[in-house]
């Protein structure tokens, strides 16, 4: 039984790398599979490696998000299915790297995303609803370029990865005032869905720290849910699965598990206010 009535687009946005940014993509996307939602994985960053961590073979993304930020293929065209049910991804390629140069010039450049998730919605109402995506999660690049733009100006929320370390608060604070840029003045209706604490040592003083920090800085926005430090987590991507496939019943699966349901349970609370 789907529990979202209209499609929730959420984009994974931190313009540092290394953050979890896609780890948690990948295993919030299955998680929330796992618990009856369809979702559409797209991967908007060139290393693509929401697609690798998702077992699919580069020679198999003949058709990628490059080619829908072209205007040259529809989303639908582009999604693969992957090995975990309702869990679906338009995949990425190094071709990417090349896309801010070719529509700089274009007027709806920022756009591009927008028009492309449109598109698939209208598609979708034609489907039987037990057919149709029910969430939409973009795995951005670690900077704030034109392709973080696009997803920031197509999606309805932003979440935040943010490892516990020393310079987390510093890059968030760039990261809201990007935010409130874009809604400003090509997103008005964006908002930020939560921040979820990443990598966390709960023996480490300055993780501890860092999230008593988060905590009183951003409120009620940062999730209860936190994404441990775990072995299994980081071995997960090169056997191409999700760590709920790889390992369920590890520390880092089960807080993605938790973290899915904190993330329906504000998208309900969000749609009753």
């Amino acid at each position: 039984m789907s529990l979202s009535p209209a499609l929730r687009i959420l984009v994974l946005a931190n313009q540092k790398g290394g953050v979890g940014k896609t780890t948690t993509a990948i295993n919030l996307g299955t998680a929330l599979a796992a618990i009856g939602e369809r979702v559409l994985i797209i991967d908007l960053d060139p290393q693509g490696n929401a697609s690798t961590g998702l077992g699919i073979n580069r020679r198999d993304r003949r058709l990628s998000t490059y080619d829908v930020m072209l205007g040259e293929e529809t989303l639908d065209a582009v999604t693969l299915a992957t090995a975990v049910p309702r869990l679906f991804i338009a995949p990425s390629t190094l071709d990417l790297l090349g896309v801010e140069m070719e529509i700089a010039s274009q007027k709806d450049r920022s756009f591009r995303l927008k028009a492309a998730i449109q598109r698939l919605e209208e598609g979708q109402r034609e489907r039987p609803e037990a057919e149709r995506l029910t969430y939409v999660l973009i795995d951005c690049p670690p900077s704030l370029n034109l392709l973080t733009i696009n997803a920031l100006a197509a999606s309805q929320s932003v979440l935040v990865p943010l490892q516990c370390e020393f310079f987390a608060l510093e890059g968030l604070s760039q990261l809201l005032s990007t935010v409130e840029q874009v809604r400003s003045t090509l997103n008005q209706a964006l908002t930020i869905h939560g921040i979820v604490l990443t990598m966390f040592d709960p023996r480490n003083n300055l993780a501890n720290q860092v999230e008593a920090d988060v905590r009183s800085f951003m409120g009620e926005k940062v999730y209860q849910t936190i994404i441990p430090r775990n072995v299994r987590i980081s071995e997960a991507p090169s056997h191409g699965k999700p760590v709920l496939l790889y390992d369920l019943k590890c520390s880092g699966s089960q807080a993605y598990l938790k973290l899915a349901s904190e993330v329906i349970q504000r998208e309900r609370l969000l749609r009753a206010a």
